[in-house]
């Protein structure tokens, strides 16, 4: 590793500010945490700094201002005390007296979580690590610290105050979350074991196509699978009829725009991507599967159908690295799950060491009980889309920055 991890320092004694992302799906009523799997993944590096003698300053953030699910960090506290072997108190501040008392307060081994740090304007924008360091939170808390630790690898690509900021005025360390993503990353990217099989899916493709044509053009992956909406607009622009609503679909969410893009890696490479030879539809509240080219064109796509399911458990069986990031259909319902389901359980028949990504996609591993399918579960799903675009993240550049 070109930066320094927990395994550098010692911590003992030492007031330790921890950036952790514990943003998670709520319930868009009562605001509850439905997935707390991130909270209990960095609960390991809060529990591990704390059993040395440390005490930790937890810094993270839920939402963005003006979406549902920007809220305090109230319902985290009370869900990290459960994975907690010391005292931990929240208080509902980030820079205020209130949390610079509490700070100084600390004692060794305990625990502290301020509020949102989203709270604060500067806190989201995308500036250098100098400028950074500069604004009221770094300069507010770095005097009352001596170490600053990101675990937060699922924020890594986001070039934020608590991100950035304190790597200019504290030594700085990766923890245990960060470091075991970017272990587990470098493992399917930088020198992957053959074949090497990519899985594209999700509602969402925004830079999936850059991704394809990065990890196919420098020769990282052998082969692409594809499902969900990534499918539907490589199917769209192949010439394929993917059905009038899909079209639609696509035009209203402002897909168009990738088609470029998408023409390109389909141009480059048709014999290495891998597009649904059958695809799931809703007929009469159920499931009803048909060839690609009998699609009806009053349907919508939901899930890939049960051939492609074969094809592509085919590939995974013969795989020695795999990397999937998003569903390959719409597995909030269930009926439209299987695509997902079956193909991840086909992962405990093959030998591939996989790494799976995507909020999406590690809810649906939580929800059906296939984890234990997966190598490793990635916490981050734009951090990790773009580490395998071949991006430098802000978050790790400035660990490496401040280890030299």
């Amino acid at each position: 590793m070109s930066f320094r991890t927990l395994d550098d320092v010692n911590v003992k004694d030492m007031t330790v500010i921890l950036r952790v992302d514990l943003n998670s799906p709520l319930d868009p009523e009562t605001l509850k945490i439905i997935d707390d799997s991130r909270i209990r993944l960095h609960s390991g590096t809060i529990n591990e700094i704390a059993d040395k003698g440390g005490k930790v300053v937890v810094l993270a953030h839920q939402g963005r201002k003006g979406d549902e699910d920007f809220t305090d960090l109230s319902r985290h506290a009370e869900t990290m005390k459960k994975y907690m072997k010391h005292p931990l108190r929240f208080v509902k501040d980030v820079i205020g007296p209130e949390a610079v008392s509490a700070i100084r307060s600390l004692k060794d081994g305990d625990v502290l979580l301020l509020d949102n740090v989203r709270y604060l304007d500067e806190e989201t924008k995308e500036l250098s690590p100098q400028e950074h360091a500069k604004g009221q939170l770094v300069s507010t808390l770095s005097p009352l610290a001596n170490l600053f630790v990101n675990d937060a690898f699922a924020a890594a690509h986001r070039s934020h105050a608590s991100i950035v900021g304190f790597t200019v005025t504290l030594p700085s360390v990766a923890g245990r979350v960060m470091e075991k993503e970017l272990n587990a990353l470098k493992r399917v990217y930088e020198d992957p074991e053959r074949p090497s099989v990519y899985v594209f899916g999700g509602a969402k493709p925004k830079e999936t196509f850059i991704v394809i044509g990065h990890v196919l053009g420098k020769g990282i992956a052998d082969r692409v699978l594809v499902g969900g909406m990534v499918s539907t607009v490589l199917a769209h622009i192949s010439g394929q009829d993917v059905g009038e609503k899909n079209v639609q679909e696509i035009k209203a969410k402002g897909f168009e725009k990738m088609f470029p893009a998408a023409k390109t890696i389909m141009d480059k490479y048709p014999d290495k991507i891998v597009i649904p030879v059958d695809v799931a539809i809703e007929v009469n509240g159920g499931r009803k599967e048909i060839k690609r080219e009998d699609f009806p064109p009053s349907s919508e796509i939901r899930d890939i159908g049960s051939g492609t399911i074969k094809l592509f458990s085919e590939f995974a069986k013969d795989a020695k690295s795999l990397v999937i990031n998003g569903p390959l259909g719409l597995f909030e319902d269930k009926k439209f799950a299987t695509g997902t389901i079956e193909f991840i359980r086909s992962l405990s028949r093959s030998k591939a060491y996989s790494v799976m990504g995507g909020g999406h996609s590690v809810a649906a591993l939580e929800r059906y009980g296939i984890a234990n399918c997966i190598s490793y579960i990635s916490t981050g799903g734009g951090a990790m889309i773009s580490y395998l675009s071949g991006e430098p993240l802000p978050g790790v550049e400035a660990l490496k920055a401040a280890a030299k």
